[in-house]
């Protein structure tokens, strides 16, 4: 069954608000939009706490949705879904955002951005260590019980959805960020979207992208960029 709607667990840096007051101008004179992070497998919005202290609010209103993933049961569709009923409870239906994933949270980001019709509110799209082109890691596990980490398969029915149809990426800004000695995502060279640029990014083990000057000044550049 999909995840029930959106819990208080979602934060966003302007507690007293749902939409935008003032974004931020992320170095420039615009104000960007909200920014949205998007955590991936075995992780919650806390993964983000070395990003956000780097931010020091300079990219306001930010959400950090908590997308329970049943140890990786859930669907990656349901998470999108989600995603973007989190996204429109805090910023309504037409506020446009910047979204940012990691790990499977990019997949996530990317499934809600193709399928949910997300790239109609969103201006750049930012995939960091995401499988994007699936992972080797997922190949043992069966879609039942694990059909979320079975999305992940290179070659699942969703990755080839995603793959026949990325107009909707094409409308938007795309940016991959990848690790080449990544062994969660990997190989970590295919950790990257379609379109866009791809950077890669100067640290060895995954579950340290989120933690590492080496990866989040880069990662931070981007999401500061005007």
């Amino acid at each position: 069954m999909p995840p029930s709607s959106p819990p208080s667990s979602a934060s966003t840096s302007n507690p007293t608000s749902g939409t935008t007051v003032g974004g931020s101008t992320a170095g420039g004179d615009i104000p960007s939009p909200p920014l949205v992070l998007v955590h991936g497998l075995f992780d919650t919005p806390r993964l983000f706490d070395s990003l956000r202290r780097r931010l020091a609010g300079r990219r306001s209103p930010l959400l950090v949705p908590h997308l329970p993933h049943g140890l990786g049961s859930v669907p990656l569709e349901d998470l999108a879904a989600l995603l973007g009923s989190h996204i429109e409870a805090a910023f309504g239906p037409d506020q446009a955002v910047d979204l940012m994933g990691f790990s499977m949270g990019g997949v996530i980001g990317r499934v809600w951005i193709q399928l949910e019709g997300g790239h109609r509110r969103t201006r750049r799209f930012t995939s960091v260590a995401s499988p994007q082109r699936g992972t080797l890691a997922a190949v043992p596990w069966p879609r039942w019980p694990l059909a979320g980490i079975a999305d992940m398969k290179p070659g699942s029915d969703l990755l080839r959805r995603l793959a026949s149809q990325p107009e909707p990426l094409r409308q938007i800004e795309c940016c991959s960020f990848y690790c080449p000695t990544d062994l969660t995502v990997f190989p970590g060279w295919e950790a990257v979207l379609p379109v866009g640029p791809r950077f890669p990014l100067p640290v060895w083990w995954h579950n340290r992208l989120m933690a590492e000057p080496g990866s989040l000044d880069p990662v931070v550049a981007e999401l500061l960029r005007p």
